[in-house]
């Protein structure tokens, strides 16, 4: 209300203070205020100074004040941002249009109705235009990337809206999809994080981020990127293969996951992009493979993919190879035609005189157990990258034996392999998710084995793992697996929400890095940080009813072992000089203990499977000793349900004991209580006997005095005597039906404490003394 510019100045100042100490309560007062909320809105169009102040105070009332975001909306502050944000020159701008940005974050965050009204009254071009570079030299302040970073999280809000709280804002999202690819943002994207060699690497990562929430779910934005071409008109390319280029020679490990991000988003429920992507996976020859990205423009996706994957044929260094695995796992997942299609990829050795074509898959385990042999002495990997090798080709490996019984024998033609993750499963020195995954790998080979090959099937496999490691010891690896920090922090289904950008954690955002490359690991299991981002919650899903599936199938072959002979024993032959009966019944003799062997083998492998399926292998290896047939096991079994039964019926009898004690106890305490209003009684009673001989006193002394012979003093006595003794009498009958009464359940109680082992005595010891003196007093009443 005052037109006095310090007094306005100063007072929002006051009142941003109050905001950041008590924000409740100031918001609540500021909406009790008629009009309020309309004041500090029209403050936003007055001298720069207040402008700039009111603008602050709002960001502050906005994050989580719903009514006053409402109130806002209405009141013209999409229109009122946007003007502020064009007069201060966009993303050039200053620090204003950082708290424009947050303001408008604060008011779209969470709310499908304002996203509406934003789109349906000011649209998106204004927001699209912030993310125009101007000029020709691209310039990066730290207020800039500050800019659009505020701006990309503005899109970010607009593409995943609120799931949990608001089914029906996938309509919305959707929605806000559509629109915001027809108004060319997906171009914008591309410039700012693919095209401009400029750009910090945090502004990169959240482009990579805000394409593929752009492409998840959305047909026609899925074939709008795959269609996007950048570069010269001389050097133009497909999109994808640019991003494929930056994922491959990347040195940020977090431009690396955000890129990654992009290709699963392309691939998930992708099934024809996945086709189109696989169609290209043509090796070059070997003359291409030292090629360096700079110079592979004319390569198509899969080519670069494929050399990629073997650069580290020459080098040694896993890094581009466990990248280039992780986008072929999503060209194949969920895919069995891509499985396939990559399945028949032969690669050409190094040495093409020495060595035939390899498969593909083989050049994969191949350069697993290399990421093995990067570990030193001591077990720790030689550089802490290379931890996370091993998990990414795992998972590739996982993606592409799921459901493909053909890459399954392909990968068993090669008896090493077996041998290999047989090695890495035990190795106690790998990292908690590569023994997991490993033996997730073994598992897949028992499940989807159709070979019927003896030595490599289903039954020898489990054999092997049996033999060689224990199934206890290789259950308990997947345990592991399931209870460390990679699995149990992505078991939530929703992504954790992006923390919103304000000023007081935005220098930290605009100077953010990579993962600490040089991070010490405090433990040689520690798994690399980064594979919390690459490991989300559907495949810890995928991994957990995957794990299911192998248990069951152990189980179940364990409990039905082979019953094929292949061979004879000497003991079926005919001997000579043995006539027909007596070769008889040595084969009836020979068959009834074939078959009782054959029985015990069932029993004690149903057994085993059954013990295996209830404990998981999440505990110690027991050592007791196990019965050797399946009667003993039967006994056993009888014996400790016996047990277990009379253990229950001890409880339940010591529970009864302490119920009954606890009733004698609430006994005892009520019949002392009936003794002390018993003796009360008997005093009232004595004090009537003393009032009674009273008046036979002062009778004897009026009778002694002469009194007036009309006085009945007999008859008054007798009466007063007969009216005392009824009254004391009934009162005293109660009280006798209730001790009778009371006696019998004392009894009954004492009855069933015999019964339990009770000392009786002991417990009424005190009763009977009390019982004692009662009885004492009622004989001298009777007197």
């Amino acid at each position: 209300e005052e037109d006095d510019f310090y007094i306005r100045y100063y007072t929002l100042q006051l009142l941003t203070a109050l905001l950041t100490n008590s924000p409740i309560r100031l918001q609540e007062a500021i909406l009790t205020i008629p009009r309020g909320i309309t004041r500090l809105m029209d403050m936003l169009m007055d001298r720069e100074v207040i402008r700039n102040e009111a603008l602050l105070l709002l960001t502050y009332l906005t994050r989580e004040a719903e009514e006053i975001q409402k109130i806002l909306v209405f009141e013209g502050a999409f229109e009122k941002i946007f003007s502020i944000i064009k007069e201060e020159g966009g993303s050039e701008g200053g620090v204003v249009v950082q708290d424009c940005l947050e303001l408008l974050n604060n008011l779209l965050r969470n709310n499908s109705s304002n996203q509406v009204l934003l789109r349906e009254t000011i649209g998106f071009d204004s927001l699209i235009s912030i993310l125009k570079l101007r000029g020709t030299t691209y310039r990066f302040t730290q207020q800039k990337t500050i800019n659009l970073l505020s701006v990309l999280e503005t899109i970010s809000l607009l593409l995943n809206g609120d799931r949990e709280t608001d089914p029906a804002s996938n309509t919305n999202v959707l929605t806000n999809k559509t629109i915001l690819v027809q108004r060319k943002v997906l171009d914008h994207l591309l410039m700012l994080g693919v095209e401009s060699q400029w750009a910090p690497v945090s502004v990169r990562c959240l482009v990579f981020q805000c394409i593929g929430d752009l492409i998840s779910g959305h047909r026609q934005n899925l074939d709008a990127l795959a269609s996007k071409s950048l570069g010269d008109e001389s050097e133009v390319e497909p999109a994808l293969n640019s991003i494929l280029r930056i994922i491959l020679r990347t040195s940020s490990m977090q431009e690396f996951i955000a890129a990654d991000y992009v290709f699963k988003r392309f691939c998930e429920q992708n099934s024809d992009g996945q086709k189109m992507l696989a169609s290209t996976l043509i090796p070059h020859p070997m003359s291409f493979t030292n090629a360096r990205f700079e110079e592979d423009v004319n390569m198509s996706f899969g080519s670069m993919l494929l050399h990629g994957l073997v650069m580290s044929e020459h080098d040694g260094d896993l890094e581009i190879s466990s990248r280039a695995a992780s986008v072929l796992s999503y060209v194949m997942k969920d895919n069995s035609q891509c499985r396939e299609k990559v399945l028949q990829i032969k690669l050409e050795s190094s040495m093409p005189s020495l060595e035939s074509p390899e498969p593909l898959l083989h050049r994969m385990v191949k350069y697993l157990a290399l990421a093995s042999s990067k570990k030193g002495k001591d077990g720790k990997s030689t550089t802490p990258r290379s931890s996370y090798f091993q998990p990414i080709i795992l998972k590739l490996i996982v993606t592409w034996l799921y459901d493909c019984p053909n890459a399954v024998q392909s990968f068993l033609d090669s008896r090493p392999h077996l041998n290999y993750l047989i090695e890495l499963v035990s190795d106690n020195e790998s990292t908690v998710c590569a023994r997991g995954l490993a033996a997730v790998v073994l598992g897949e080979c028992v499940i989807y084995n159709k070979i019927i090959e003896s030595g490599k099937d289903a039954f020898a496999i489990v054999d092997t793992i049996s033999q060689k490691i224990g199934l206890t010891s290789y259950f308990l690896r997947l345990d592991e697996m399931q209870k460390s920090f990679i699995f149990s922090s992505a078991k939530s289904t929703q992504p954790q929400p992006r923390k919103p950008l304000t000023r007081s954690n935005a220098n930290s955002m605009e100077e953010m890095e990579n993962i600490d490359e040089n991070e010490s690991i405090d433990s040689r299991n520690d798994d690399h940080p980064m594979l919390a981002s690459m490991f989300d919650s559907q495949f810890v899903n995928f991994i957990k009813s995957l794990e299911g599936g192998i248990r069951d199938s152990i189980v179940q072959i364990y409990s039905h072992p082979k019953s094929n002979v292949s061979v004879v024993p000497a003991e079926l032959e005919q001997k000579k000089d043995e006539n027909d009966g007596d070769y008889i019944k040595r084969l009836k003799l020979f068959v009834e203990k074939q078959c009782s062997e054959i029985q015990d083998l069932l029993n004690r492998n149903t057994t085993l499977a059954e013990d295996l399926a209830n404990t998981g292998g999440g505990g110690s290896v027991h050592t007791e000793p196990r019965p050797n047939n399946g009667s003993e096991r039967v006994q056993i079994e009888t014996l400790r349900r016996d047990l277990q039964e009379a253990s229950q019926r001890l409880e339940m009898l010591k529970t009864e004991n302490m119920n009954i004690q606890s009733e004698a106890l609430t006994y005892k305490k009520l019949a002392e209580k009936m003794e002390t209003d018993l003796k009360s009684l008997s005093d009232a009673y004595n004090s009537l006997e003393q009032a009674n001989y009273s008046l036979e006193m002062e009778v004897r002394a009026l009778k002694s005095g002469g009194a007036t012979p009309s006085l009945d003093i007999e008859k008054i006595k007798a009466e007063a005597r007969e009216e005392a003794q009824k009254e004391s009498e009934g009162e005293l009958g109660d009280l006798l039906v209730c001790l009778g009464q009371e006696q019998s359940k004392v009894e009954k109680l004492s009855a069933r404490l015999m019964e339990l082992g009770e000392d009786v005595d002991v417990l009424l010891e005190g009763i009977g003394e009390d019982d004692t003196g009662l009885l004492d007093d009622d004989d001298d009443e009777e007197n």
